[in-house]
């Protein structure tokens, strides 16, 4: 499908057209159910915290145990959904967070929680969350068609902002009826949703000839990537640049709506359902919004109406109008945060799609966590202050949408081109390295210069793909001959670099210096490092193959 049949079949979407694939219906089904569980237990859990008697330190610890796992284990965790059966992985993750609530629950009905023992069970529910996130993300190509990847990505998104909107007010309505442990236990039992949908459903699983990549290999090869991933890089700066202000709507709230408007938990309970209420709209306005403008444009916008709000939260002192703020707020903290999502989503390959979604989970979380933190200590010097300051913060932010664009992905063709393994005489031990890797070209007087720039996108693939050295060097004796030098860590390593070309590198990085290839010299040249990571000695042979 070209790019243009792929707009205008998108603009046709329904936002509920991913749901006639009935795998992803019955994921968005349980989704929805495990969110509202899981804001559920949020109410529980700052409630229970109260009743133990612990100071008002503890009680902020709760939502920061919560969030900090994303923080620790978001890298780590798309590493595991890359190199391991993502749905093994997710069916394991669901397990972990249905026991976890399920001790809790427990716990609390035999009335032997203690902070410490809730903080600690917090954080375990945090980390299975953490642990899944980046999995679920780079499953919804098996989901759904690629053309309907925008929408699906909004539903996914619905679910928890429907849980936002319903899950506190439900929460604190069962912990005034029944106390927080039917909470916990509902939580648990929201869980088993999720892992009876994955259970059914049965996953093509790809197949590969390259070594299995190790936990740490695979940590580095994805932040390699994002390092010499100039789109990728992009999106991640904007989104924690819109992140860190638009913090403040969300951190600031309660004190607003304590301090100024003087609302009870319940008041406070309506004001987040209207921002999760705003939120939840976006994805069903969302096709509308794609068949008109593009990301960097949604993003643009959103980030005035973001704006907006701030400012109205932190001036108004009826409820009626903050409400509305809110309403806004929500839509476009929800529009843009698809945008950057889809965005980062579609600037990275398949084999690195669940790390590169995990850094973008931590970059945003990083990003509001610290974000809620600056705005409320200036909030002590000001309330009125620090909503101006942020709302200033998030027009400024507009300056770097020429310098990152979102846009840069836009048809990027990132399927993976099929290549054979290199030709060598000896076949070396996948951990065997590192590996020095050597290209010769042929280069006319006249071309040297655009050559030179070509091979400057050439680097940043090699590096991208698993090469940390690299290097262009030209013979002294003979001016026309150059030779590209990159280092990989292990031969097994460098396999599975052979399997990382996409078609828009083929096309835009590799095919532009190929016919400088060739000559009377070998093309390409393998060799292995005579002493390897462990020190023993180690021999290798080179011979010649294809780019």
């Amino acid at each position: 499908m070209t790019e243009a049949a792929a707009v205008m079949t998108e603009a046709r979407l329904s936002p509920w057209t991913p749901l006639r694939h009935p795998v992803f219906r019955a994921l968005f089904i349980a989704q929805l159910a495990s969110n509202v569980g899981t804001l559920m237990q949020s109410v529980g859990s700052a409630w229970l915290m109260g009743d133990l008697g612990a100071s008002s330190f503890m009680i902020a610890l709760v939502p920061t145990a919560s969030m900090l796992p994303v923080l620790l284990v978001g890298i780590p965790g798309g590493a595991l959904a890359d190199i391991f059966d993502r749905r093994r992985l997710l069916i394991g993750g669901q397990l972990w967070m249905l026991v976890c609530a399920a001790a809790l629950a427990i716990m609390s009905f035999a009335h032997v929680v203690t902070p410490l023992g809730l903080l600690a069970l917090t954080f375990g529910l945090g980390t299975g969350s953490a642990l899944s996130f980046p999995a679920f993300q780079a499953i919804q190509p098996d989901l759904v068609p690629q053309h309907e990847f925008r929408q699906a990505f909004a539903l996914s998104s619905l679910t928890f902002n429907v849980g936002r909107a319903v899950g506190p007010a439900i929460g604190g309505f069962v912990v005034a009826i029944g106390g927080p442990g039917w909470v916990f236990l509902i939580n648990a039992v929201s869980f088993l949703a999720i892992v009876g949908v994955l259970v059914w459903w049965r996953q093509a699983k790809p197949e590969t000839s390259s070594p299995a990549e190790t936990f740490s290999g695979a940590m580095r090869a994805g932040l390699r990537y994002a390092v010499h991933s100039p789109s990728l890089r992009g999106i991640l700066n904007r989104t924690a640049l819109f992140c860190l202000p638009a913090a403040a709507l969300q951190a600031l709230l309660p004190i607003v709506a304590r301090n100024r408007l003087h609302l009870s938990s319940g008041g406070y309970g309506v004001l987040l359902g209207c921002f999760g209420i705003g939120a939840a709209a976006a994805a069903v306005i969302r096709p509308r919004l794609d068949h008109r403008f593009d990301h960097d444009q949604l993003v643009f916008g959103s980030t005035l109406g973001l704006a907006a709000a701030l400012v109205v939260e932190g001036t108004s002192r009826l409820t009626l109008i903050t409400g509305v703020a809110m309403l806004l707020g929500g839509l476009a903290w929800a529009t843009a945060l698809t945008s950057t999502g889809v965005a980062s989503f579609s600037a990275l390959p398949e084999w690195v799609r669940a790390r590169g979604m995990g850094l973008y989970m931590l970059v945003l979380s990083g990003a509001v966590a610290f974000g809620s933190a600056g705005w409320g200590v200036l909030a002590n010097v000001s309330l009125t202050d620090a909503h101006l300051a942020a709302a200033a913060g998030l027009v400024f932010t507009l300056a770097s949408v020429r310098r990152w664009r979102l846009g840069t992905v836009t048809g990027l063709d990132l399927s993976l081109v099929p290549s054979d393994d290199p030709r060598v005489t000896m076949m070396p031990h996948p951990a065997d390295g590192p590996v020095l890797v050597t290209v010769a070209y042929e280069v006319p007087g006249e071309d040297v210069h655009s050559f030179a720039e070509a091979m400057r996108l050439v680097e940043r693939h090699r590096r991208r793909t698993g090469a940390y050295r690299w290097g262009l060097f030209r013979d002294l004796a003979n001016p026309h001959q150059f030779i590209e030098t990159f280092v990989v860590e292990s031969w097994g390593e460098h396999l599975r670099q052979h399997r990382r070309t996409t078609v828009n590198a083929e096309d835009r990085f590799l095919d532009p210096v190929r016919r400088y290839l060739g000559g009377s010299n070998v093309v390409v040249a393998h060799y292995l490092s005579v002493y390897g990571p462990t020190g023993q000695a180690q021999t290798g042979h080179s011979e010649t193959e294809s780019l």
